[in-house]
């Protein structure tokens, strides 16, 4: 039976090096799944979930459990995810290319990962909705995109979107409500469907 996040935090804050290394890989995955959601590049949110579990480790002493540890990682990394698109908003931006099928696979369970399952022969398909959401995910404010991907990825509530993002619950609803609204639309636009069209 595996140990529970307290009793692992409390020996890897004594020094137990094994300790540490558990709570590394019970998380990276979903550390990994944020970061990609908000920087959209593999590679970076590699970067990302490395420097995560940096930062947890030189402040781990610091940890006084007044939020769950994987609050407390996941919040780290979405500040982290957010820096980095900030830095990235400055330099000259380039295409996004398409984020393969394995990168999404090892992000673990999120929405463009787990869209329409693991049958082969829906292979074309889901690169076909993995690439439009994607492009649709790019194009939306950062803050609609951070707070979509934490919900539909992490599954957070209102109340902890609030705490991680540091806002009013009534700015999280009506955040979300818009990063939907333009989700819905950029999809729509992709699938050759008309603003405020519908089918004959």
């Amino acid at each position: 039976m595996e140990a529970d996040d307290d009793a692992l935090v409390t020996r890897a804050q004594r020094g137990d090096g094994e300790a540490f290394r558990e709570l590394v890989v019970r998380y990276q995955r979903k550390v990994y799944a944020v970061a990609l959601g908000i920087v959209k590049d593999p590679d970076l949110a590699w970067d990302v979930a490395q420097e995560a579990f940096v930062r947890v480790h030189r402040h781990l002493a610091e940890f006084k459990g007044d939020s769950s540890f994987s609050t407390w990682v996941l919040r780290i990394a979405t500040h982290l995810g957010i820096d980095v698109v900030r830095k990235e908003r400055t330099s000259s931006k380039q295409e996004l290319d398409e984020v393969r099928d394995e990168s999404l696979a090892e992000g673990g369970e999120g929405i463009l990962a787990t869209a329409l399952g693991d049958d082969p022969q829906a292979n074309a398909l889901r690169r076909e909705l993995a690439e439009n959401m994607e492009r649709a995910l790019a194009q939306l404010p950062e803050k609609h995109r951070t707070i979509l991907v934490l919900r539909e990825v992490e599954g957070l509530s209102y109340e902890e979107l609030a705490e991680r993002l540091g806002i009013h619950k009534g700015t999280v609803m009506s955040r979300l409500f818009h990063a939907r609204k333009k989700m819905q639309a950029l999809l729509a636009e992709y699938a050759g469907l008309a603003p405020g069209g519908g089918a004959p």
